[in-house]
């Protein structure tokens, strides 16, 4: 005979266990560094700020700091591209993209666009294009100048040796760039004009 321990021991352990619901965690959102609803309204205030600037015949207001730090954030972003983050001049890559958002502020048409995200990020990706061109010729000029240089001409300072010259020659002939840039820059048209593209330099907008 089973003892009313041993019962109550047996009942609880062919008893079923209700399997417990698994929660599943939908992963957050992540928030785009850039608000384009909230980039798009102060955009269309400002533009509004400086058509009444305009009818009253005054100077058009500066531009915002939210509008600024837009400006700044897009470069930034866009210069950590594998295609631009390796470039020794990145600083002057993102400063000229910033200016160029300045220049051509004026000519985005809220009426005709609602991505002023896309419209800027396309103004400072040409910036970083014309400034890589730039950098590129300026290199060329260089290393050709060296090349013209005559060091077989030049007095030896004490200490210096004649085949270190020569070396150093030798190195500067062979890693001389094969061609110049030949890709004229791209200029950004104001007024809604469409912009130049090349070949290589395509670039799908929506997809930031």
């Amino acid at each position: 005979m089973k003892t009313k321990k041993e019962k109550v021991v047996k009942e609880i352990e062919t008893a079923e266990v209700p399997e417990k619901k698994k929660r599943i965690r939908t992963p957050a959102k992540k928030e785009h560094y850039v608000n384009n609803k909230e980039f798009l309204i102060a955009m269309v205030e400002y533009k509004d700020k400086c058509n009444k600037a305009e009818a009253r015949g005054r100077k058009k207001p500066p531009v915002t700091n939210y509008i600024g730090e837009c400006f700044l954030k897009i470069a930034n972003h866009l210069s950590y591209r594998p295609n631009f983050i390796n470039y020794t001049f990145r600083d002057d890559m993102i400063s000229d993209g910033i200016e160029n958002c300045l220049q051509y502020l004026g000519n985005f048409n809220p009426e005709k666009s609602n991505n002023p995200f896309a419209y800027f990020t396309q103004i400072i990706y040409y910036a970083f294009i014309r400034r890589i061109q730039k950098e590129k010729k300026q290199t060329t000029i260089k290393h050709k100048l060296i090349m013209d240089a005559n060091y077989d001409d030049m007095t030896l300072q004490p200490g210096e040796d004649r085949d270190f010259k020569n070396q150093f020659t030798e190195f500067l002939q062979k890693n001389l760039p094969n061609q110049e840039p030949t890709s004229e820059p791209i200029e950004v048209k104001p007024k809604g004009a469409k912009l130049k593209r090349t070949r290589k330099a395509k670039i799908n907008l929506e997809n930031f």
